[in-house]
């Protein structure tokens, strides 16, 4: 269910004086506030959080920002109220030992070297191999899509795996324009390259070309996934610091989690050891001196205290394998299919499946490959052979379960999966291709910069989370947020095109006030996406250009008066073009074999926003 928050910004924050803000937030993943680009800050934690389950205090991921002008440190605050935390969602993954990480792909090696106390720490080789991060960031202007907001830094930590390359966390890199590093000791930064980013599950990969940076250390060595209270070491370059830091704890819990920079559910280890802002892309170390992971957010509450978590090495394992078969990053792969528990043993006698085994296939989404494959009412009972729970369950290590999500992400985009099945009481088994989810609102926006057609001063764009969360939720309507967190795409390439503003001119009088609003139709023809709109624009003939918007509101322009109009517009407002660059392309149509008025809220993102824990996605 939506939860409703208040957010208290400091006077030194903003423009304007303190206020509380009250916000409904239908998805957990999306950030409740985003503190970028405010030039009147020198300095500022930017914190975002996402509501944790149904307990108190908020999620965080953490990177030390810096913005030019004068100002004090700032927060964003969760008052306790409930929210969902700052580890993400589940996942599922099956760990494996160096070795076999090194059969896949994961060349990356070092000598074990031992820490048994604090004393060793100062000494150790492996700590040189942990670097600070500088980037310098250039965000998009999502609602004004053909500009950038002001450049802000940050500072992060990364660790060398060799063959000249670095690991970090994506959100310490994102939307860079230049990154760079500088080790332990030493006063000299060198520029590095950013080759991928892997949103979901929050880990970037970076190249420095220098040689000197490289001389006299060594990459570390990755070692397996630990056990509960297993010692861990979390360095890194905290809170802007420009020494190491090191600080001790324990394993307390390994789960499937939610990541909050990528939306997605993957393996996670909570620790107890203070993770703080700049830690984020620092290694974690066991007791040998091997790197079980990256710490990435942690977990903020008035009831908790040191809930910090750490990306494992299975996962990290996943992202360089997937760079190495693919020159670039392409995912974690979706079974794309909505799942009922089967606890009732009621429900189980009706299914005709035997008691505690499988879980019910409520929705399969209509661009998944499982569509057809699988059936509303299915049950699954088994993946790849591995037996699976009616609580989604799957067996983890010697005496573990794990959500079954975990087995589809250990697997490749392009994979293919076995799964057996009970369809009207008879067992069976069927195959399938996996393939990355396919998000009708996208949590990020590929390529950097937004999507955008003007038209007679009228401004589309696509819909998108970074969008909704510059233009504020409640100014978007609660419709067209119902529909952005719980619809699914019907067809691959489908989007929410918005009339996000009106430029004020005299071709579009009575317009003005218009903003935030779906165009469903031009001409009678229904909008797939922001392209396909533009090609129907520039294809028609009439003279008029009809739309039509959510709520049966209607704008109709005169065609050629909408031509001439568009120079002086571009002019008055500084426009460089009417449409983004990547709609100057040809326009390819897409298929589109769904009914288009399905119902919205038929499709909820996961368990944990309807609030009911017997659905969960797949």
């Amino acid at each position: 269910m939506a939860a409703a928050v208040s957010v208290l910004l400091p006077p030194s924050s903003c423009s304007f004086p303190a206020l509380t803000v009250d916000l409904i937030l239908p998805r957990a993943a999306a950030p409740l506030c985003s503190l970028h680009g405010n030039s009147s800050r020198s300095r500022c934690e930017v914190i975002h959080r996402l509501p944790f389950g149904r307990g108190i205090g908020g999620v965080e991921i953490l990177s030390q920002k810096r913005f030019p002008g004068d100002g004090k440190d700032k927060r964003a605050y969760l008052p306790p109220d409930g929210g969902r935390g700052d580890a993400g969602r589940s996942s599922s993954a099956a760990f494996r030992s160096p070795e076999i990480q090194k059969e896949r792909g994961l060349p990356f090696d070092l000598k074990v070297q031992q820490v048994n106390d604090a004393g060793d720490l100062q000494d150790s080789t492996f700590l040189n191999a942990v670097v600070k991060v500088y980037c310098t960031h250039t965000a998009p202007d999502y609602s004004l899509p053909w500009q950038k907001q002001r450049q802000y830094t940050s500072t992060g930590s990364a660790f060398m795996i060799g063959n000249g390359k670095l690991l970090t966390n994506a959100h310490c890199v994102e939307h860079d324009t230049q990154v760079k590093v500088k080790r332990r000791g030493d006063d000299t930064k060198f520029v590095a390259k950013v080759l991928a980013r892997g949103i979901e599950c929050d880990i970037a990969l970076l190249q420095v070309e220098s040689e000197e940076f490289w001389k006299g250390v060594e990459p570390l060595r990755f070692g397996r996934l630990p056990c509960l209270q297993d010692a861990v070491i979390v360095v890194g370059y905290p809170l802007g610091g420009d020494t190491i830091s090191v600080t001790k704890g324990v394993v307390s819990r390994i789960e499937v989690t939610s990541y909050a920079h990528g939306a997605s559910d993957l393996l996670g280890i909570q620790i107890d050891a203070a993770i703080n802002p700049g830690n984020s892309g620092g290694p974690a170390f066991n007791d040998r001196g091997e790197c079980i992971g990256v710490a990435f957010q942690v977990y903020r509450s008035e009831e908790a205290e040191n809930i910090g978590y750490v990306i494992p090495t299975t996962v990290v394992s996943h992202f360089l394998n997937d760079y190495e078969r693919n020159g670039r990053y392409t995912g974690f792969p979706s079974l794309g299919v909505l799942l009922q528990k089967l606890e009732n043993p009621v429900l189980q006698t009706y299914l005709k499946v035997p008691s505690n085994e499988g879980v019910l296939v409520r929705r399969v989404e209509p661009t998944s490959p499982a569509h057809g494959v699988l059936r509303e009412g299915d049950v699954i009972v088994s993946f790849d052979g591995v037996q699976v729970g009616c609580e989604g369950t799957v067996p983890f290590r010697s005496t573990e379960r794990i959500a079954f999500r975990y087995l589809i992400s250990q697997k490749f985009s392009g994979d293919a999966a076995e799964m057996g099945i009970v369809r009207e009481g008879v067992r069976t088994k069927v195959q399938t291709v996996l393939q990355p989810r396919l998000h009708l609102v996208p949590y990020h926006v590929e390529g950097g910069q937004p999507s955008y057609l003007i038209i007679a001063g009228l401004v589309f764009t696509p819909l998108s989370e970074p969008l909704i969360e510059e233009e504020c939720e409640d100014s978007i309507g609660l419709k067209l947020l119902a529909k952005a967190r719980y619809s699914s795409a019907k067809f691959k390439g489908e989007q929410l095109v918005i009339l996000s503003q009106v430029l004020a001119n005299d071709v579009n009088i009575g317009y003005e006030d218009m903003g935030n609003q779906q165009a469903l139709k031009l001409n009678g023809i229904r909008i797939k996406n922001i392209r396909h709109l533009a090609h129907l624009v520039d294809f028609c003939e009439g003279k008029y250009l009809v739309f039509e918007f959510e709520d049966n509101f209607l704008a109709v322009l005169d065609r050629e008066a909408a031509a001439s109009a568009a120079a002086c517009i571009l002019k008055d407002y500084g426009i460089p073009s009417e449409r983004s660059a990547d709609l100057l392309e040809p326009y390819i149509d897409i298929e589109d074999n769904q009914a288009p008025h399905d119902e919205i809220g038929d499709s909820p993102v996961s368990n944990l926003e309807i609030g009911f824990d017997g659905l969960l996605w797949a």
